[in-house]
């Protein structure tokens, strides 16, 4: 089987098993990441085909979706690229890149480090922000119930990995706990540049989200 009926292949089956997800981690996130990879891509010395299998299949079982497994992900992408005949090298590296793409919360190291990987990150990251990022924030606190906003409730800056994973907070307060710290964790130059413009934009929307909320009309 050639690369491109794999990657045809790949995006049939992550359509597939993503076509009831939550509309932040449904296909067209994937689709976006996929283009955001691309874009980086081309000013990286990467591998395009792992980053075009890693950028497919890196939200393929979220482990937010599954009461934080974060085992199930990897193992479905493993089983689906073996059944396609991949070799266990790419197998193995794609599924690092899923094992180590997601933000954690609580500093945690990263365990795994590749040029593949520094470009699928960046692109994941920067779909969490600017319009899309603020809408797709919106779109999972309505999801999980969560309250727009309760000034009662602070941020919380040094939340651990567990805090992090399980926490319920007023979904604004996710602005300050990953969304505006994404901007200084880039691993690219063409990630870092995007992700300054959609910081600002965010800025901007939280600006005007506070002056409403305070009643400045």
């Amino acid at each position: 089987m050639t690369q491109a009926e794999i990657i045809e292949n790949t995006k049939k089956f992550v359509k597939h098993t993503l076509q009831n997800a939550e509309g932040g981690h449904d296909w067209f996130h994937i689709q976006r990441v996929l283009n955001n990879a691309k874009h980086i891509a081309k000013n990286e010395n990467v591998d395009t085909y792992i980053v075009t299998l890693g950028a497919l299949l890196h939200d393929i079982a979220d482990s937010k979706f599954h009461k934080g497994d974060e085992s199930i992900g990897p193992d479905k992408a493993r089983i689906f690229l073996k059944e396609q005949g991949v070799s266990v090298e790419v197998i193995e590296h794609v599924v690092r890149i899923i094992e180590n793409i997601s933000f954690k919360g609580g500093n945690e190291a990263q365990q795994f480090r590749s040029p593949e990987l520094d470009v699928i990150q960046d692109a994941d990251r920067l779909d969490a922000l600017g319009a899309i990022g603020i809408a797709r924030t919106f779109n999972y606190g309505g999801h999980k119930g969560r309250a727009l906003y309760n000034p009662e409730i602070k941020p919380d800056l040094n939340m651990s990995k567990a805090t992090y994973k399980s926490s319920s907070a007023p979904t604004i307060n996710h602005f300050y706990e990953k969304l505006l710290l994404l901007k200084d964790r880039m691993n690219t130059q063409t990630g870092r540049q995007i992700a300054g413009e959609r910081h600002i934009f965010m800025e901007e929307f939280l600006e005007q989200f506070f002056k409403e909320c305070d009643g400045q009309l």
